[in-house]
């Protein structure tokens, strides 16, 4: 009986090497297929990427399989960085982690190794599947510390389709033990964080090179300016460190970022009683449900507005005819604390991932 072909995304890191080493004893014609995704030096002059792809060969060759590598980077700057620079410029904070994987490694990525002969594709992600009779249903993680259906919120259902996730009934402490016990060179590889094409660089000197800078006041609501901020977009909401406004403390405690003004280009701080952070609901213009949307108008589950996040009770309200455009309100059960424009609401049910949309607008207190 011939083998099923499973092409997997391969990054030079511990988990898609042990997600690889699993096919392949499971009985699976393997092959590893590394994206290069951005092509720039980092400050010491070495292109990561080419680090990357050296781990991806030490891996493949130790485990015996074939692996090649494609380059995304045009896609990437067209379909998930473009997007990263643009929100930025409008004082929101985006999720390019959560775009990549619907725009390039469930999208290019696929479509590429299907024309490979794959009958399945697979990555490293920590989450499970279900595909029962031709829906196919995203589920958590074992390890729910590493769980990431967070960052897959996005996918449609032709995309989950073929989809393996051999990582889905492992924790971490495993997958890193299954390494060390089949002398990959991963096995001890420090877990990447942050964003990919960031890396260890600082965040502000490397969005300066891609939109100018503006400086303006730093105010507090009755108008006491506090000094300079150096540009909207290197603010988040509820940010306390990196403010330069010391030796103003007060007796209420540091200070914290309370709102852009985009408009008037102030950033406006609090201290204190944060009360004004808290947000009773969040607006959404478009949601992407898994598997379907919902029959009811009205619903109750639970949801995430970050990835390192405990879910949290809402209720989902369907809107007709809004005239700003939004589509959902979701309520919260309990008010939230800083809830970021940009950022992705997502949403759950048990150990179902039921999808999620972009934060829009948020509903003060």
């Amino acid at each position: 009986m011939e083998k099923k072909r499973v092409v997997i995304g391969m990054s030079g890191g511990v988990d898609s090497s042990v997600a690889a080493l699993l096919l392949k004893e499971q009985g699976y014609d393997v092959i590893g297929l590394f994206m290069n995704n951005w092509e720039e030096q980092d400050e010491n002059g070495c292109c990561t990427s080419e680090q990357d792809f050296a781990d991806v060969r030490r891996v493949c060759d130790k485990i015996d399989i074939p692996y090649y590598s494609v380059n995304f980077a045009q896609n990437y700057l067209d379909r998930v960085f473009s997007y990263f620079i643009e929100e930025y410029s409008k004082g929101r904070t985006p999720n390019p982690d959560v775009l990549c994987n619907r725009e390039i490694k469930f999208g290019p990525f696929k479509e590429y190794a299907l024309n490979m002969g794959a009958d399945y594709i697979a990555t490293g992600h920590y989450c499970k599947i279900k595909h029962e009779n031709g829906i196919h249903y995203l589920l958590k993680a074992k390890d729910t510390n590493k769980d990431q259906t967070y960052f897959l919120n996005q996918l449609s259902q032709s995309q989950l389709d073929g989809v393996l996730f051999p990582l889905a009934d492992l924790d971490k402490s495993e997958v890193r033990r299954i390494a060390e016990e089949n002398d990959l060179y991963t096995a001890r590889k420090k877990d990447s964080t942050g964003i990919c094409f960031i890396g260890e660089r600082k965040f502000r000197e490397f969005l300066m090179k891609y939109i100018p800078a503006k400086e303006g006041l730093i105010k507090t609501y009755d108008g006491r300016v506090l000094g300079k901020h150096y540009g909207l977009m290197y603010y988040t909401i509820g940010q306390r460190k990196g403010l330069d406004i010391g030796g103003q403390k007060g007796d209420e405690g540091r200070w914290f970022v309370i709102e852009k003004d985009l408009k008037n280009n102030i950033l406006y701080v609090a201290h204190g009683e944060e009360q004004k952070l808290f947000a009773k609901g969040l607006y959404m213009k478009e949601c992407n449900f898994i598997p379907f949307k919902p029959s009811e108008k009205i619903f109750k589950c639970n949801a995430k507005f970050r990835y390192r996040q405990e879910e949290q009770s809402v209720t989902v309200n369907f809107l007709e005819n809004n005239p700003d455009g939004f589509t959902i309100r979701v309520d919260f059960d309990i008010p939230q604390r800083a809830i970021t424009e940009g950022q992705y609401c997502v949403f759950y049910d048990d150990e179902k991932c039921l999808g999620g949309g972009v934060i829009e607008g948020v509903i003060k207190q």
